[in-house]
């Protein structure tokens, strides 16, 4: 890249790196894992720059970088390999002294990761059905299964007396 191109790359991914943090953190729940999640679309905008600077919205277009780097992770051959003799249990979800964020964020990471996504921009980020299915590469009727679905299973996981706690809107 030219010098040019290269301040202005650096100066908006500096700009942006604490909020792509905040999206990573939804949708893996883990510290490293968004890390390194920002990292992973932080590098493929460094060699799309010339592509991406010219998009109309690129807010829009770098979340959607790493909200389809986070499903398509799934898919690659690492993310199969385990590194434990056996195969941790699920950590127990208990509102006994933990903050409902915690409690919410523990049932959230038990859901498929589309299902995920679409949780975390819907009702996070306040998008709507077809600027969600855009970024996913869906139809509106699947981004409304999903988030029916998966607001079902959160309202399983967490049960009917927490559930009525977290009003979440269909």
């Amino acid at each position: 890249m030219e010098s040019g191109t290269d301040a202005e790359y650096t100066e908006y991914v500096s700009a942006r790196i604490p909020a792509l943090r905040r999206l990573a953190y939804l949708l893996t729940g883990d510290g490293h894992r968004a890390d390194d999640l920002v990292q992973q679309t932080i590098t493929t905008l460094y060699v799309k720059w010339q592509r991406a600077r010219s998009a109309d919205h690129l807010d829009a277009y770098v979340r959607k970088m790493l909200v389809r780097t986070y499903v398509d992770e799934k898919r690659l051959a690492w993310a199969r390999v385990g590194l434990f003799r056996e195969a941790p249990e699920p950590a127990p979800i208990s509102d006994a002294g933990a903050e409902d964020r915690h409690v919410v964020r523990g049932a959230l990471s038990r859901l498929p990761r589309r299902q995920q996504a679409v949780l975390v921009l819907r009702f996070y980020y306040d998008l709507p059905v077809d600027e969600v299915a855009a970024m996913l590469g869906c139809t509106s009727g699947t981004v409304k299964t999903h988030t029916s679905r998966g607001l079902a299973t959160l309202r399983r996981l967490l049960g009917d007396s927490d559930a009525a706690a977290f009003q979440f809107a269909s």
